[in-house]
């Protein structure tokens, strides 16, 4: 586990990451060697590391001539943390899935399409790139994926980053993306 300030993770996300600690080369080079899996912890603000975190799956490790990487790692699911295997010289966590509660899949299909009306509208210089991210999105059949995506990308509150990686039934994670989404717009 890496363990950053305030960077949150969510399952089907791509985060693009430079590894340049000595601590954390280490832990690349374990992950690449096993599963190929770490996790992006956030700091509690003092020694400690929030209860949920996305487990991610290292899709792309670019490793520099100075010994630094260049990492793109890609959310698989949320997971608990429940206890530690070590400390040092890196963090290996001990965890467990975080299930999903499950939910009316026409009220998630609904609220994804609320979600999306709520999208920032598009600039000139994003303008393609916002109307194929909305229209991969809608094409998109697994609302709940829809829902961490538009989280990752779209809301900055860290508290509401907090509450929709911690929050397991997605219905409630809409109803918080889209309080989100409308105070951006200032609804």
């Amino acid at each position: 586990m890496i363990v950053l300030d305030e960077c949150y993770h969510f399952p089907g996300c791509f985060l693009p990451l430079f590894i340049f600690e000595d601590r954390y080369r280490r832990m690349l080079d374990h992950a690449l060697r096993t599963d190929r899996m770490f996790c992006v912890g956030v700091s509690d603000g003092h020694d400690g590391v929030l209860p949920v975190v996305t487990a991610g799956l290292i899709r792309a490790s670019v490793k520099n001539p100075d010994g630094t990487s260049q990492v793109m790692l890609y959310g698989v699911c949320r997971v608990r943390i429940t206890g530690w295997e070590q400390l040092t010289p890196f963090r290996i966590a001990q965890v467990e899935p975080v299930l999903t509660q499950p939910a009316p899949i026409k009220t998630l299909r609904e609220l994804k399409a609320q979600a999306l009306e709520l999208l920032p509208p598009p600039t000139d210089d994003s303008c393609a790139s916002m109307m194929q991210l909305r229209t991969d999105l809608e094409d998109m059949d697994e609302p709940e994926s829809v829902c961490d995506i538009l989280a990752f990308h779209f809301v900055h509150n860290k508290s509401a980053l907090r509450r929709l990686l911690e929050e397991c039934c997605p219905r409630r994670r809409y109803e918080m993306l889209i309080c989100e989404l409308e105070k951006a717009q200032g609804c």
